[in-house]
């Protein structure tokens, strides 16, 4: 999955830095296109000192991110000119999925995450007053009435409905067009086994039973945390597909199940350890 990225490691405690000469500088524009040179299934990100991000006033306006191993990232809300390295293009997230291998990809997706945040968060919500980084914790501090707001992470369940020796396969209606599983975000006041079994009954008509967690994965492409969970359904299992939200919903046998093209997400995970009969 996207966060094995073993014997590398993601350091994502907050320090209160400034970018040096050697470390990486990572870019957004206003669509959430990430400045990348994409080199033989690896990504190349900009470094402090060259290029566009040889300003020294860009400097205090850099925020550190996290680490990878000894290498250190920082987000660049702004860049002093045009003058982008050739080579340099910008590529959303969905647009990386699966060009590249999982340290770059998970630098990038936690990124994002990050950069959504932020960009997102530049007026206090209570009084309106533009507001600060803090200089003690991953957060925003509004300097007029205190506020402290804190990065977003929506958590949401992936859900694995099994009935005898097939798997309930679905495809949404929009965005991802291969195989998945049913998948929603927990509303307010929820537990998480509530939300598996709100999901598969809103999208499927299936009851289930049995619910039991299986693995979780953080998710910066939509700031989710996913949180898998396998069940199995409670009755006969017959199917009435919300079409608003998906485009196909069937009971698949084992050996007939089509994986995702990437091994990236959670979701393929799921689907492949129940082909290859580990569930």
């Amino acid at each position: 999955m996207i966060q094995d990225i073993y014997p590398s490691k993601l350091d994502i405690s907050y320090q209160n830095l400034q970018p040096e000469k050697g470390d990486c500088i990572l870019y957004f524009d206003q669509d959430g296109g990430l400045l990348v040179k994409p080199e033989g299934g690896r990504l190349q990100f900009p470094i402090w000192g060259e290029g566009a991000f040889a300003d020294p006033d860009l400097q205090r306006e850099a925020v550190y991110l996290f680490a990878v191993d000894e290498k250190r990232f920082f987000l660049s809300m702004q860049i002093s000119d045009d003058s982008i390295d050739q080579g340099f293009v910008y590529k959303t997230v969905r647009q990386l999925r699966g060009t590249c291998v999982n340290v770059d990809l998970m630098a990038a997706f936690t990124a994002y995450h990050l950069w959504h945040w932020y960009s997102n968060n530049r007026f206090c919500g209570r009084c309106g007053k533009a507001l600060t980084f803090s200089e003690t914790e991953r957060a925003l501090v509004c300097p007029d009435c205190g506020q402290i707001i804190y990065p977003r992470i929506n958590p949401a369940v992936i859900v694995g409905v099994i009935k005898g020796d097939s798997l309930l396969i679905t495809r949404y209606q929009r965005g991802y067009a291969h195989n998945a599983l049913v998948a929603g975000f927990t509303e307010i006041g929820e537990t998480l086994e509530e939300t598996v079994a709100r999901e598969v009954m809103e999208e499927t008509g299936v009851k289930v039973k049995n619910i039991r967690y299986y693995k979780s994965q953080p998710w910066g492409m939509a700031q989710d945390i996913l949180v898998g969970f396998y069940c199995e359904a409670d009755g006969d299992g017959e199917i009435r597909m919300d079409e608003n939200e998906l485009k196909y919903a069937e009971w698949v046998p084992r050996d007939q199940i089509e994986l995702q093209p990437s091994d990236i997400s959670l979701t393929n995970e799921m689907m492949k350890m129940f082909r290859d009969a580990k569930i």
